[in-house]
């Protein structure tokens, strides 16, 4: 029979004096990332590797440090690598609407907006002063004065010519009036149409003929004025030129090596010379406020001012962003808008950065799960990984939902290497259902959740506990409480030879011995405040295990610690809170007949079975059939259920439990109810590993502790669990006191000895038990029910 376990599996104690120092204030602070060889590995060939589409999933639970991990492995890559560029917008001067982008080198960006804010104050400056000097006064006057000459000298020539036809003119809001000059009067058309006919058309003829020399010499004039005009704007464009000449070429010679800014520069200037009006002092506009003519005054600069929409300047190296909330807007960028006089207005000043733009040239980190609750957030970044361009737009307008005129900024070209911070089935989900998922995120690197429980990873984690407190300014863990925490790891690990990687809850399980260290008024974390806060911790989320465990120490859940009784086993199962999971026994009863229904799982047939259970259950009935049928039929009408259970059942943890079950109402022998049993078995009758299994014995050994201890009580468990064992040194303490027992089996067979106290027996040559046995008793029954079967006949239907 097999024998109780040895007290030393119970739990792998990790020794205070294999610490190498007396507390964390001796350790040296931790340096790398432990415990993630693999997925490290995977970050440096895919964050390193340069061509398209070998962008990084980091997939892992949360709290195994993915995030942490990430970052510090990517600002150490960042460093190595050159500083990204800078990018601007500005003012597109033959097309408005959308605004040119211009990269410069690192730090240029703010340096060129300054130089263009200063060149145009400058300029504002040195016109005026230009325009207002006596030489232009004087070269204006002489360039006008010979053209007034001549216009003077042509109307004299046509007052001259319109006397010697007999009229004046004569300025009108509609023109020049020809007036005939009658008996040395100007006449008016009143007093002409009572003249003769034949006298009226001679004046007519006079007139139509002057008509058509003045309209000769009107064109002249107009000619004279144009020229005017031309040669002003000539000489203004000459003089404006010579004013800002000097200031044009130092910048355009200043950024000569950015092959776009000189002929910004042209375009700066060409604009300059055609609105020089605009310099030399626009009049106030009549209507309008004086708090607005400011303002007014000020807008037609807007379009020289430059946009730095990336600014590199302070850069260690690459960029290293990580984008919080990935929206749609803060991912690809946005353009804001302002009202003025009651409109909605925008212009290139007004578009903003996303996180895109200033990860360009270095890196972004993303988590994938904010990514895609954010509307359009995940097809945006998809669209410019594979366009290799960032296109900033408004949503509505890329669903096609807006159509309001607005401006379409350039297009900046991406460099950019994306790490995707995310769970593995989010990554298994996406590589199902996205086919572009795989082609622009071809690297996984994996997180996993445990790491080998060895001296070397002993010390990383010590010094992680350095690491921490040093940070967030802790007491020192002394050398019981580092070694206290390391057991901890391995129990978060379920294993006893690995540790958890999980070091979200490491943190706060040091954060909070912490707090009652300072409590207590200690100078130090020490072992009773780590007990301590694991104890708190699990006080605040068992109030559920604590009411279930008081209705089955009043017996309003009935669950048996002591006797014996046939069909009937105590199982095991594991409720999750959340936060918290407990193990909760279960009475499991099974009642058999003759029939041949087979096994009923009672919890399937009430819907409260899931698809793993049920399959434990058919499992069942293939032991049954593999042990027993070989030479009769089964004829069994049996039923399995969880007592007092109302709600869903999943897992075949329960199925050993449930063949012991029935096994036992089946062979008439009672089952030791001070025992509890958990394993799922296969049609051999292997008992294997299940999950859960601390939790599941330190349940059942609390409802012991609660209804007594009686010295024989224990679990059975599969003895490949083992190594998961790390239990609460209570129940080692327990164990070590007599009071408690854990039973490793590995077959059917064993447990059902340890169960019943009787031997399983074996099959013999002749194919069957030996008496007394276990299995005897059950062929037996099952031969039996096989007979009464035969020999059944049915009542005939009246």
């Amino acid at each position: 029979m097999v024998q109780p376990l040895d007290i030393g599996e119970y739990r792998n104690v990790y020794e205070p004096g294999r610490v190498e120092c007396a507390s964390t204030g001796e350790m040296r602070p931790l340096e790398e990332i432990i415990g993630q060889e693999r997925a490290l590995r995977a970050l440096r060939f895919g964050l390193e590797i340069r061509e398209r589409g070998f962008n990084v999933y980091a997939a892992g639970a949360q709290g195994t440090g993915r995030m942490s991990a990430v970052r510090s492995f990517l600002d150490q890559l960042a460093k190595a690598k050159s500083r990204a560029n800078d990018w601007v917008y500005v003012h597109n001067f033959e097309n408005q609407y959308e605004p040119n982008a211009i990269s410069l080198p690192a730090g240029r960006g703010t340096e060129f907006r300054d130089d263009m804010k200063r060149f145009i104050e400058e300029v504002r400056q040195a016109l005026p002063r230009a325009f207002q000097s006596e030489a232009y006064t004087e070269r204006r006057d002489k360039t006008l004065q010979s053209l007034q000459d001549r216009r003077t000298d042509l109307i004299a020539r046509i007052n001259q010519r319109a006397q010697e036809a007999g009229f004046v003119i004569q300025m009108s809001p509609i023109g020049l009036l020809t007036i005939p000059v009658i008996d040395g009067r100007p006449t008016p058309e009143e007093e002409v149409i009572t003249l003769p006919e034949d006298v009226r058309a001679e004046i007519q003829r006079r007139r139509d003929a002057l008509n058509t020399e003045l309209r000769n010499t009107l064109r002249q004039v107009q000619d004279l004025e144009r020229q005017g005009m031309e040669a002003v704007k000539g000489l203004n464009h000459d003089i404006a030129l010579y004013a800002i000449g000097n200031l044009v070429a130092e910048l355009k010679e200043k950024y000569a090596d950015v092959p776009e800014i000189p002929e910004y520069i042209d375009a700066v200037q060409n604009d300059i010379l055609e609105n020089l009006q605009t310099f030399l002092g626009m009049p106030e506009q009549p209507g309008i406020p004086p708090q607005f003519q400011a303002f007014i005054r000020e807008l037609p600069f807007r379009k020289y001012e430059v946009n730095v929409v990336v600014d590199n300047a302070e850069a260690k190296g690459a960029p290293v962003i990580v984008e919080e909330n990935p929206t749609f807007q803060n991912l690809l960028g946005k353009i804001e808008r302002e009202v003025q006089f009651g409109i909605f207005t925008t212009d290139f000043t007004m578009i903003r950065p996303g996180s895109l733009h200033k990860a360009n040239g270095g890196y972004l980190v993303l988590n994938v799960e904010d990514l895609l609750r954010a509307p359009f957030s995940w097809d945006g970044l998809k669209t410019a990984l594979k366009t290799g361009k960032i296109v900033i737009e408004e949503p509505g307008e890329r669903m096609g939902f807006i159509t309001a005129k607005t401006i379409k900024p350039e297009a900046i070209p991406l460099d950019i290497k994306v790490a995707l911070i995310g769970t593995p089935m989010l990554y298994h989900l996406l590589y199902q259902l996205d086919p572009d998922f795989k082609e622009l995120f071809k690297v996984k690197a994996d997180f996993d959740t445990v790491m080998d429980r060895n001296d070397e990873n002993a010390r990383k984690y010590a010094d992680f506990m350095c690491n921490l407190v040093r940070e967030e300014n802790l007491r020192h863990l002394d050398r019981e409480a580092i070694a206290r925490v390391i057991e901890h790891g391995s129990r978060l690990a379920a294993d006893k030879k690995k540790l958890s990687t999980h070091f979200a809850a490491i943190a706060d399980l040091i954060r909070e011995a912490n707090f009652y260290a300072a409590s207590d008024g200690a100078e130090m974390i020490e072992k009773q405040h780590v007990m301590k806060a694991i104890e708190e911790k699990v006080y605040r989320s068992n109030l559920i295990q604590k009411k279930i465990e008081e209705a089955i120490e009043r017996e309003i859940f009935l669950i048996d610690t002591e006797g014996e009784k046939v069909g009937q086993v105590n199982g095991l199962s594991v409720i999750g809170l959340g936060d918290f999971a407990f193990g909760r026994p279960s009475k499991v009863t099974a009642s058999v007949g003759v029939g041949r229904e087979g096994i009923v799982d009672i919890e399937r047939e009430a819907a409260l079975g899931g698809p793993i259970h049920t399959k434990g259950v058919l499992i069942i009935n293939g032991y049954l059939n593999n042990k027993y049928a070989h030479d009769k039929p089964l004829s069994l009408s049996a039923r399995l259920v969880f007592e007092q259970s109302y709600e869903g059942i999943e897992g075949d943890s329960a199925s050993s439990t449930e063949l012991y079950a029935l096994l036992s109402a089946l062979s008439g022998l009672p089952i030791k109810q001070y025992l509890a049993v958990t394993g799922s078995v296969n049609q051999k009758g292997e008992v294997q590993a299940i999950g859960g299994v601390n939790e599941k014995l330190e349940g059942f050994y609390e409802v012991c502790k609660a209804k007594g201890l009686n010295g024989n009580q224990g679990v059975l468990i599969p003895a490949s669990n083992v190594q998961n064992l790390m239990l609460k040194e209570e129940i080692v303490e327990a164990a070590k006191a007599g009071k408690f027992r854990i039973y490793p089996v590995r077959t059917i067979d064993e447990g059902i000895e340890i169960l019943t106290g009787v031997p399983a027996g074996t099959r013999r040559e002749d194919g069957t038990y030996e008496e007394g046995t276990v299995n005897y008793l059950v062929d037996r029954r099952l031969r039996e029910m096989a007979e009464t079967m035969r020999g059944f006949q049915p009542m005939p239907a009246k």
